[in-house]
């Protein structure tokens, strides 16, 4: 099981707790230091005391469970109004809305980066409207996909 998954099945009870929802868990290496980041959600937006309450929770939790070998700064964040989209059921929420999709090279002649309407997906692919035509992309293909706002 990886770091992340450890950290959601501890994580998620936590948010429950506080009256948020766990939207995304990344353990990361930047330079020399580690960051384990939580972000969260919730209908009406977060506060700064949502991710200070979810972060005093956590942190005894995660000191106890010692999920991660590596030292590591905690952070706890909203999930951003461009927020990433990497579960299934983020997908579902999001369905038939615009996002930005990033993948790792070109394919099939579209470019890295496309705006597009987000229209499925199943194990193997995200699906797609890009310039008026479904599509589908396989997931290893792809870096990121985002809400597009603007």
């Amino acid at each position: 099981m990886s770091v992340t998954d450890k950290v959601k099945i501890l994580a998620a009870p936590v948010c429950d707790e506080c009256g948020v929802r766990l939207w995304n868990v990344e353990f990361k290496k930047e330079g020399s230091e580690f960051f384990l980041r939580i972000y969260i959600d919730k209908p009406e937006g977060i506060a700064i005391t949502d991710c200070e309450n979810v972060s005093r929770k956590l942190d005894p939790i995660l000191d106890e469970a010692d999920p991660i070998t590596q030292s590591y700064y905690l952070e706890v964040s909203s999930a951003g109004l461009t927020r990433e989209l990497c579960e299934n059921w983020h997908f579902d929420e999001y369905m038939g809305r615009e996002v930005i999709l990033n993948t790792y090279k070109s394919v099939d002649g579209r470019p890295k980066k496309i705006d597009c309407t987000l229209a499925g997906y199943d194990d193997d692919n995200i699906k797609i409207i890009y310039s008026g035509i479904e599509t589908a992309v396989n997931r290893k293909d792809i870096s990121k996909i985002v809400i597009d706002l603007f």
